[in-house]
């Protein structure tokens, strides 16, 4: 019997219908191979994995396959995005084994969960070196039933050595300037300035490491950061990774065999999205560049049309697959390409023939089967702004009549906090009222959805759907990710109340996160015990949890004065020092607060009534600052009449000559309060007005 039917992920539900008995992750599953005496296959993927698609459609709705996998296994399916901590586990011994992972991610194990063999895809008949499926099923199973004590002895010492690796954060303390410096020339080292992408034929966003670089030339006014992070956002927001129709990014680009057109895996994820909207929206308020602000927006404005739920928050990602509307077969790219012919017949000869030279749409193809991809050819022709952005609203709305990508609809807690930080900061840069809206009623679901603050048992859920949240628990970047999103939203809105869900959040990752040594785990110490209690501070696609709590307890302790949270911070900062200089694109999020810490970071308290136009002006200049990480509080002065102030930075901080006043502090020492907002810009670092 399959029995994903009742749950809440989206990628379980693509196979309740499967032939396959699937079992969710839970306990159950493996009672159920130990009453049998049989092993466990684990399949673990995600919704927008082309190649997990491929799998299922060879395999998992094969009825031989089906059939076999059920008489000689319990068949377990786990959506990594609802169990990161199951994934993590499970990846770490199948990277230790074929040196090197991926998804769909298949492992076979005991039914005590201990993993003896290995795999990714594996295809339905041997290809390219690889053995078909139902090859390494049959070797399984021969092994297990002719050989059970030799694969328990293998289980069990692939378990213990996982269980036995030790984490090494480094002895240095917090990272220190030098730190900073030894990362960013280690980055130069991997730069290609001709291009200005990182060196490597597959090219993801560094969106954390051009952070990373924004603040270290807020901070020491390095030419040569600016001129990188600049050049990195100009090479994606210019090739195929960036959807130059509909706004947002593709996961990543590959360079073809021989060079050519950078090619996207089309598939957008909510992460990306959210950490590139945020980075563009901070490379303008740098420099001020008219493509900065059109990418950050046109990237907010798609989470916004495209990712958001009827419940207000953010689904998790859209598929890369999608019919091809002239031959209604599913194929990767199919809804992002196009041919000359589809661009006169959508915008006329004139506009077409524009179009075609200015995205690189070419008569042979930049893709497959004579259709391109859409980029921005460095000698393609320089044409009008407005007549540019007609053409782009008429092919998005055509392209809106195509058969739409997948969406998994599955809200996952610790990208909506990405989201929400982006697009309040966002909304504030760029007077989009909207956008705050939009984060504000995302933070409304978290709370109202996945946050239980009863007195004993208060945790976050990892997930929702449908307004109803999932079984399982919030990993360290869930709590991380989502105070991190409540502190940009009380900066922006002024509302104290998200900064005490912030101290709620921060103060759980102090009791259930975090050793005695100050190093940190990605589950709670009363999380479901796997073989292996996973703990990983690099950074990939998203700031790792370990990252990701640092700059939340940071922030919180710049906000608020405690101690606690600052030390945890610079103690959780100490990977920092051991990796940065070594592997700085692996740690941007991470050298991205520790250029918080070394800065300060500066405390802001802006004082005035909130009618008063001097007030939000002042606010407003707070925001654009570039100090780095600097937290902003906002409110009316302290009086009796108005009771204790929202945020702690806000006590005690009067009207000078009875005018909006702002307060910038760092290291216990405050500049002079002032009215004027040339002189708090310049408390503040440059700022774009």
């Amino acid at each position: 019997m399959n029995r994903l039917a009742g749950v809440t992920s989206p990628y379980l539900l693509q196979h309740a219908d499967n032939p396959v008995d699937w079992w969710p992750w839970e306990a159950g599953a493996f009672e159920e191979a130990r009453r049998r005496g049989v092993p466990v296959f684990l399949s673990v993927g995600y919704s927008a994995c082309h190649w997990c698609h491929v799998m299922a459609h060879e395999s998992f709705e094969d009825v031989e396959t089906a059939a076999y996998l059920n008489e000689h296994f319990v068949s377990v399916k786990v959506d990594r995005e609802e169990r990161p901590d199951v994934d993590a586990v499970y990846m770490e011994a199948v990277q230790a084994a074929t040196g090197q992972g991926g998804w769909p991610m298949s492992v076979f194990m005991t039914p005590d969960q201990e993993p003896f063999y290995f795999g990714t895809y594996f295809p339905p008949e041997p290809r390219h070196g690889m053995p078909s499926f139902a090859q390494v099923l049959e070797g399984v199973h021969t092994a297990w039933t002719g050989r059970r004590d030799e694969v328990a002895e293998v289980a069990a010492k692939i378990t213990r050595d996982l269980a036995g690796r030790q984490l090494s954060t480094g002895d240095g303390g917090a990272p220190t300037e030098e730190t900073q410096a030894l990362a960013l020339l280690q980055l130069t080292r991997d730069i290609d300035p001709a291009s200005g992408w990182f060196k490597g034929d597959t090219k993801f966003p560094p969106s954390m490491v051009i952070e990373f670089l924004l603040r270290h030339h807020a901070r020491t006014d390095s030419v040569a950061a600016l001129e990188m992070a600049e050049g990195l956002c100009g090479a994606m927001a210019r090739s195929s990774l960036y959807d130059q129709v509909g706004g947002g990014f593709h996961r990543y680009v590959l360079t073809p065999p021989g060079g050519g057109t950078l090619v996207p895996h089309f598939e957008k994820m909510l992460y990306d999205n959210a950490l590139l909207c945020r980075v563009y929206a901070h490379l303008w308020r740098v420099t001020g560049s008219d493509l900065a602000r059109r990418v950050a927006l046109e990237t907010a404005d798609f989470m916004v049309r495209e990712l958001r739920t009827g419940e207000g928050g953010f689904a998790s990602a859209l598929d890369a697959d999608s019919a091809d509307p002239a031959t209604g077969e599913h194929a990767e790219g199919a809804y992002y390409v196009w041919t000359p012919a589809q661009l006169r017949e959508v915008l006329g000869e004139a506009d077409g023939a524009l179009a075609a030279a200015y995205f690189g749409v070419t008569e042979e193809g930049t893709f497959e089967h004579g259709a391109s991809v859409l980029q921005l050819p460095q000698e393609g022709p320089v044409v009008d702004g407005a007549r540019m952005a007609g053409i782009r609203e008429r092919l998005l709305s055509a392209r809106a009549g195509r058969p739409a990508p997948g969406r998994d609809d599955k809200v996952v807690a610790a990208w909506n906090g990405l989201a929400i930080a982006a697009l309040a900061e966002c909304g504030a840069y760029f007077e989009r009222p909207d956008l705050i809206e939009r984060a504000t009623e995302a933070a409304d679901l978290l709370v109202r959805v996945h946050f239980d603050a009863a007195a004993g048992r208060a945790r976050l859920d990892r997930t929702s759907k449908d307004g109803r949240s999932g079984a399982h628990a919030g990993v360290l970047e869930d709590y991380g990710d989502v105070a991190e999103g409540f502190l940009a939203l009380a900066a922006v809105t002024g509302e104290g109340v998200w900064l005490e869900f912030a101290g709620l959040l921060t103060d759980l990752i102090l009791d259930r996160f975090t050793a005695p040594d100050g190093t940190l785990y990605d589950t709670a110490h009363d999380a479901e015990q796997l073989i292996r209690r996973p703990q990983d501070p690099t950074d990939n696609a998203a700031p790792s949890g370990w990252t990701a709590a640092a700059g939340a307890l940071l922030s919180y302790a710049a906000h608020t004065g405690s101690q606690a949270h600052r030390t945890a911070a610079e103690r959780a900062l100490g990977v920092v020092h051991a990796l940065g200089p070594r592997a700085p694109r692996f740690i941007g999020h991470g050298l991205a607060v520790a250029e918080a810490l070394i800065d300060g970071p500066r405390e802001v308290a802006v004082v005035g009534h909130p009618e008063d136009p001097a007030t939000a002006a002042l606010h407003r200049t707070a925001l654009l600052g570039t100090a780095p990480g600097a937290v902003v509080a906002v409110g009316r002065a302290p009086s009796a009449d108005a009771g204790a102030p929202e945020f702690p930075l806000l006590h005690e901080r009067t009207l000078v000559r009875d005018l909006p006043t702002a307060y910038v502090c760092r290291h216990f020492v405050c500049a002079r309060p002032t009215t004027d907002l040339v002189e708090l810009a310049g408390q503040l670092g440059t700022v774009q007005t």
